[in-house]
């Protein structure tokens, strides 16, 4: 039987928050779909947008919730359920303000650290035991708040250090489908290039 991935790219729906530091979540799965010749398609019955397809005699799913960030649960439960993958098997791509831009750390499992979209798949799973990759977007200034910081767009002198960021994590999220989290986490965690 083939293994079922679900990989979740976390962001908000809309034009106007397209390409933001909150949406890197989104454009990293674009990317993947991209790499794998995936189409998207509108699905209605999870509220998303949803990319599928084989590799590797392996199925995954892609999908980009089309709730706002705070409800992303509502789509990835239920899609977990009816695609019958265990937790071990859904990757959520997560913007984090912890991590300095072109830092990546993939993790099995933690806590929320405070970001709503990881709460809410939390609370609808009913476990914090899934795999999550946390991209760094760095931290406002302190005349910047928070939330305009993160929702505002990256700025010129970010963008060389930002396709390195969405290939690199592109690779690891391949090594995980392909390698297992372990290699994937020791080969790219904390660097914008696999060490050698």
């Amino acid at each position: 039987m083939e293994k079922t991935f679900l990989i979740v790219g976390l962001g908000n729906p809309g034009k106007e928050y397209a390409n933001t530091r909150h949406n890197i979540g989104f454009v990293i799965i674009e990317r993947l779909a991209k790499h794998f010749s995936f189409d998207w398609e509108v699905n209605k019955k999870f509220t998303t947008h949803l990319a599928k397809g084989n590799q590797n005699e392996k199925k995954i799913i892609l999908t980009k919730p089309q709730n706002y960030m705070n409800l992303s649960g509502k789509t990835v439960a239920p899609m977990a359920g009816y695609y019958k993958i265990n937790a071990a098997r859904i990757m959520v791509i997560v913007d984090d303000l912890d991590l300095p831009l072109g830092s990546l750390r993939m993790r099995p499992d933690g806590g929320n650290g405070g970001h709503r979209g990881l709460e809410s798949i939390s609370e609808c799973l009913g476990t914090r035991s899934f795999p999550r990759l946390r991209i760094g977007i760095g931290r406002p200034n302190r005349k910047e708040e928070v939330s305009g910081f993160v929702l505002g767009h990256f700025n010129q002198d970010e963008t060389g250090q930002l396709e390195k960021v969405i290939e690199t994590a592109n690779n690891q999220l391949n090594c995980w489908i392909n390698k297992g989290l372990q290699m994937a986490m020791n080969n790219y965690n904390g660097e914008l290039s696999p060490k050698k």
